[in-house]
């Protein structure tokens, strides 16, 4: 009996670290500023994806980006540096406490474009997640909270990583996912390093 109590007290004991574990890696991926404006995003994990820009070894570390968004939805789409623009297709809250946006960054000159200016300029997010959107924000202007880019305990995001530099009319799918704002929270402003800032309405 005594062995028994002993493996059961281990097993409750390992399952409540875990617990703790996950539970301060998500309190530490959700940002409230206070309002106070910020430059930089937060990141969190990711898996590989392909650039459609011809390159087919723009591998990135996560594939959410791209699944189950219907390309023909435009949600908005927001001008940025020499050409470049960032059509958002889907903005969806899920039920895991989560707000996911997803689109797709195209190349409109003739000329290749780099991408490393969208990872924000903390200087461990910008290590951990290279040519990335992990410097993504979202604004409750309602609630005056700032929502940056989930991170994990080694500061990966959870959004697109590892785009390689855009080619003349090339695009790529990109991800950003964000703690959810509270649900009364219907519409926020989407930031992103060098692009425009616009306002969108979260479904789900």
């Amino acid at each position: 009996m005594s062995i028994r109590r002993s493996t059961k007290s281990r097993r409750v004991v390992a399952a409540v670290s875990l617990t703790a574990a996950m539970a301060l890696a998500v309190a530490g991926c959700g940002a409230d500023d206070g309002g106070k404006a910020k430059d930089t995003g937060s990141p969190s994990s990711s898996t590989p994806s392909e650039s459609s820009d011809g390159d087919k070894g723009a591998k990135q570390e996560d594939t959410a980006a791209g699944e189950n968004v219907d390309p023909n939805v435009k949600l908005a789409e927001i001008r940025g540096q020499r050409g470049i623009t960032l059509v958002i297709n889907q903005v969806k809250r899920d039920s895991g406490g989560f707000v996911t946006v997803q689109g797709e960054v195209k190349n409109g000159s003739d000329t290749n474009q780099p991408t490393s200016g969208w990872a924000g300029t903390e200087n461990l997010i910008v290590e951990k997640n290279p040519n990335s959107v992990a410097g993504a924000a979202l604004i409750d202007k309602a609630g005056k909270k700032r929502y940056y880019v989930l991170r994990d305990t080694d500061n990966r995001c959870l959004c697109t990583t590892g785009i390689l530099p855009l080619q003349p009319g090339g695009s790529t799918p990109v991800f950003m996912q964000f703690p959810a704002p509270p649900s009364t929270t219907t519409e926020v402003d989407f930031m992103l390093p060098t692009f425009a800032t616009t306002s969108l309405k979260i479904s789900g």
